[in-house]
């Protein structure tokens, strides 16, 4: 018979403690503590292998010298965008396991089931298994996306085990849940969307796709901070953790690759939601800055690396006089504390004033950029704004600034000045080591700088 232990677990980050805590010595947290009826049951959990090669012969998996594995590619199923292509690393894995989390009304249901469609089309069974919505619904969304196709399977449950017996009824190349927050298993007691009703179902969807080889899409709420709901486990569990990204107020959408087992990390695919769905923007440099400022102080130019895609994007800065005690630093699409270290450089290495200026940053169209190469455009784009003198606007900056106000190399700098070389910028400020090792292409003037101060001079002339 099963016993049943009763504990406190953190909702935040699935701390576990035998008895009611205010405070979580996990994350901090205050008043996250909440009573759950655990049911143990005896004997041991299934594992990934095969049921014929462990259960059902009886034979017991041995471990082997890891030169005697014969390994293979993984066989990918591509979609008809090549955008999430790109993110998922060239297509969906069989048996992986991938993770979509974003905002509420950005896109995620709808880009899956853009996905089912062009799957089922291509002769794959796809189950789209929805937790929110009824299967009405889901057909008025798919009849707006113009999606239909025998192959396509809706069904609208939550209970887990129902789900279970559906996948097994089916039999798809590809599940999709939307979303794992309102699925449960009703041998856990706490409600659906709690830490361990969200480990078990994804433990036990985790074991149907590695078993089976189907590919399973996990759609995840995220909380006001933008993290994926639930604890930090479920992006520990899955191959893949994408997040949909966007502002409200643009049409423009990101995906991003946070975690991929199968590609690389931070690959970027960008896509245009309109009226019949999404659709892939092909060069977003060129979308980045169509609505650019010609001869407006404060702008700048930087060619950053998204994975291994290289975007240039426009950077803006406003720098005014305050009329307060403490001067304002606001950042959009930058890391705050990443500004106000380049206005310290800036005032202790090359003389500028900056104390007693309010600072206005963003990056134009919705993006966020968090890698050292964009330190040197952010430089000169607020030493621009202070001097109220623009820079030329076929100029392009990359580079990381030190403490001491150096310029330091960056990585894949031949991609970053052949996009800019592509989109007709003229002249690239790099930095100096990376100067050698690579072709420079022929219409673009290259200018090696070793600090900030050398940088400012060629940008704007002192």
């Amino acid at each position: 018979m099963a016993k049943k232990k009763t504990k406190f677990m953190c909702q935040s980050c699935g701390y576990e403690s035998p008895k009611w805590m205010g405070k979580c010595p996990g994350c901090g947290e205050w008043n996250k503590m909440v009573e759950e009826v655990e049911i143990v049951k005896p004997g041991r959990r299934g594992a990934f292998a095969h049921s014929d090669t462990q259960l059902g012969t009886g034979e017991r998996i041995k471990a082997a010298p890891i030169t005697t594995i014969q390994t293979e590619q993984e066989p990918r199923i591509a979609t008809d965008l090549a955008e999430l292509n790109r993110a998922l690393g060239g297509g969906i894995v069989q048996g992986s396991l991938v993770l979509i989390g974003g905002d509420p009304g950005i896109g995620k249901s709808t880009l899956l089931l853009q996905v089912s469609s062009q799957l089922a089309r291509k002769g794959k069974k796809v189950l789209y298994i929805s937790g929110e919505e009824s299967v009405k619904q889901t057909k008025l969304r798919a009849d707006r996306l113009g999606v239909a196709s025998e192959n396509l399977f809706v069904y609208s449950e939550t209970d887990m085990d129902y789900i279970q017996h559906a996948i097994s009824e089916v039999n798809p190349d590809l599940v999709i849940i939307d979303s794992i927050q309102t699925v449960y298993q009703s041998e856990v007691t706490s409600a659906p969307g709690s830490v361990s009703q969200v480990r078990e179902c994804t433990a036990t969807l985790m074991r149907i796709g590695k078993t089976k080889g189907i590919a399973i899409f996990i759609v995840g709420h995220v909380t006001k901070e933008g993290a994926i709901a639930g604890p930090r486990l479920l992006e520990h569990m899955v191959d893949t953790v994408l997040y949909f990204e966007g502002e409200r107020h643009h049409t423009y959408r990101i995906i991003r690759a946070v975690k991929n087992r199968f590609g690389s990390t931070n690959e970027m695919g960008i896509f245009e939601m309109k009226e019949d769905g999404l659709e892939e923007v092909a060069n977003p440099s060129e979308i980045f800055l169509e609505e650019r400022s010609q001869g407006a102080s404060g702008s700048t130019v930087v060619a950053s690396m998204e994975g291994t895609r290289p975007v240039l994007v426009e950077i803006q800065a406003l720098i005014s006089p305050t009329s307060f005690g403490n001067p304002r630093r606001m950042a959009t699409g930058l890391d705050h504390n990443r500004v106000s270290l380049l206005m310290a450089v800036l005032e202790k290495r090359v003389g500028l004033l900056l104390q007693n200026q309010d600072a206005y940053l963003k990056v134009a169209g919705g993006v966020k950029l968090d890698e050292p190469a964009i330190d040197l455009a952010v430089a000169i784009s607020i030493a621009s704004s202070f001097r109220d003198k623009p820079t030329r606007p076929t100029d392009c900056f990359i580079g990381e600034v030190g403490l001491t106000g150096e310029v330091r190399r960056v990585s894949r700098i031949e991609q970053r000045v052949q996009e800019a070389a592509k989109l007709g910028f003229e002249r690239v400020l790099l930095p100096s080591n990376n100067m050698v090792g690579w072709t420079v292409p022929k219409e673009v003037e290259v200018i090696g700088v070793s600090s900030v101060a050398e940088a400012l001079q060629y940008a704007l002339g002192g």
